[in-house]
């Protein structure tokens, strides 16, 4: 069987080249998300894929640029290319949507309710909400994925004192951050930040073993005086860093 040229090969991509960039970008997407291939695994060289795949080197780089434009690898000169580590950021300071996180990464994204309880709330409760006296409040415990591997768990509390349409919410597929933002209007929020070992639900939920470093962001928001909600987010902590970009105060 003849071999294209390399300008035969560039115009008989150019009439399947989107299958073929399709593929090569699938594939890689998967080795990264399955864990077949860790953060710091070089990817084979561009002429190695051109071997692989039966197309251009052209071919090649512009699927490599497109999954180092998502973050999911680092283009290196001369070294090649490698496994990013994956970045959680603008988690500090903000009203994040997990969503557009992964989906920033370029994955993509859903959410799985694992257990949502309507409840008196407990002395703990309170304790988490910050309040006291008797109240409702709906427990939601949900996992966040990017592609097929846990991204997030997430344990909240929401006061039914505050939003009590909640009760009525499944967030059997969507998250209660987002709708929770659009139905109610907070005015302060506190986010405490620390690392913690993996245990008990969050491990079971993200497939860590116990005892396995993770990130734990904790927020709390509160319309007027009056709890909202108040949830912890456990990220494997050796996937995930946290970015806060600051300019010095002025005068």
């Amino acid at each position: 069987m003849a071999k294209l040229g390399s300008g035969q090969m560039a115009d008989a991509e150019s009439s399947e080249a989107s299958p073929l960039h399709r593929r090569i970008l699938t594939d890689i997407t998967d080795r990264i998300v399955s864990g077949a291939w860790p953060p710091g695994h070089r990817i084979p060289f561009e002429h190695e894929l051109s071997a692989t795949y039966g197309c251009s080197r052209m071919t090649v780089n512009k699927a490599l640029s497109q999954l180092a434009k998502a973050g999911l690898i680092e283009r290196r000169r001369r070294s090649g290319s490698f496994v990013r580590q994956p970045r959680s950021q603008a988690a500090v300071l903000e009203i994040h949507d997990i969503r557009v996180e992964v989906e920033a990464l370029g994955l993509p994204y859903r959410f799985e309710c694992r257990a949502r309880v309507e409840r008196a709330a407990t002395t703990a409760d309170r304790g988490r909400l910050r309040t006291a006296g008797p109240l409702r409040v709906m427990e939601v415990e949900g996992l966040h994925f990017a592609g097929d591997r846990p991204f997030c768990h997430e344990s909240r509390l929401i006061s039914l004192a505050a939003v009590p349409e909640a009760a009525d919410q499944p967030f059997s597929d969507s998250a209660p951050g987002p709708w929770l933002v659009a139905r109610i209007p907070w005015s302060a929020a506190e986010h405490r930040i620390r690392a913690a070992a993996a245990a008990g639900r969050a491990a079971r939920a993200l497939d860590v073993a116990a005892g396995t470093a993770c990130l734990v962001v904790e927020r709390q928001t509160w319309s007027s005086d009056l709890p909202v909600t108040q949830v912890v987010f456990t990220y494997p902590g050796d996937r995930h860093m946290l970015v806060a970009s600051f300019t010095p105060q002025q005068g």
